[in-house]
């Protein structure tokens, strides 16, 4: 098989790191890159992620696969300038949420368009951000495949499986139940934990004081409020359930400590950990 000119808009954590493992695994011919943020076009160059940083049409013209590793609202804002692309030309979204974006999709292009979901990431942004290795081993989400053009769906498969992950498909509403669950509602509880301590306690007791497991919890807060403003409004009907759900345990755990039902209380907390038996 011909090596494949790679087009990659956004290069942050996402897209740098995908940069990254193209290169890596001699997947492409060609990396090219598109950004309208100068300071972060420095950085890309400086940092060597792609092999040429070119304006939208240049890349729309000379890429066979299309990546958007953009913010899910930015993905959205991209569909009118992607209505041109040649019907041999793949586009692959990398966002968090799929529902929203799969029911948007121009039809005109819907046979061309791969909704993909890489589990995996970390709480920091931008260029420097992009590091070996952060897809090998993990899962990427495919979704409503039926609707795709099996060319697409097969230099989806060869890029994803090339740099090491594993592939799941399913339904772009059932992925954003569970996408949910493990990853939305974590970095809502996250950013809650970072503000409840921020407003109670002093900054000099956080530095003294916070340990491993506060900033294990609080890690996720350091991401990117703008990107997670998006993801919680297009998945904002099952982060609201999901919200509704954790309530109720935190009303649980608080009447077992007001009572004294400390018997119940240890028996809960053994359920939870079942959970990592399971991971």
């Amino acid at each position: 098989m011909r090596k494949l000119n790679i087009g990659i808009v956004g290069l942050g954590l996402m897209g740098g790191s995908l940069a990254k493992a193209l290169k890596k695994y001699a997947i492409a011919k060609k990396v090219l890159g598109y950004i309208n943020n100068e300071k972060n076009k420095k950085d890309v160059l400086e940092l060597n992620l792609v092999d040429e940083i070119v304006d939208l049409e240049t890349l729309k013209k000379e890429s066979d696969v299309i990546i958007l590793a953009i913010p899910v609202d930015g993905i959205i804002k991209m569909f009118p300038s992607l209505l041109d692309i040649d019907k041999k030309t793949t586009i692959i979204d990398m966002g968090s949420t799929k529902e929203y974006i799969v029911k948007n999709i121009p039809e005109s292009i819907r046979e061309n368009f791969i909704p993909a979901h890489p589990m995996t990431g970390t709480e920091k942004s931008g260029p420097k951000a992009a590091i070996d290795g952060l897809y090998e081993g993990n899962t990427v989400v495919l979704c409503n495949l039926e609707k795709n053009e099996n060319t697409h769906v097969n230099k989806a498969l060869r890029i994803f499986q090339g740099i090491g992950m594993r592939i799941v498909v399913m339904n772009a509403d059932e992925h954003d139940i569970h996408a949910c669950f493990m990853s939305h509602l974590p970095h809502a509880i996250s950013f809650s934990l970072a503000n409840t301590v921020m407003s109670h306690e002093d900054p000099r007791s956080i530095i003294a004081l916070a340990a491993g497991g506060f900033k294990d919890m609080s890690r996720v807060a350091k991401s990117s409020p703008r990107m997670w403003t998006d993801i919680f409004k297009q998945n904002r009907k099952n982060l609201l359930k999901s919200i509704d759900l954790f309530e109720g345990h935190m009303k649980k755990v608080r009447k077992m400590v007001e009572e004294e039902n400390y018997e119940e209380l240890e028996k809960w907390m053994a359920k939870a950990n079942s959970l990592h038996e399971i991971l």
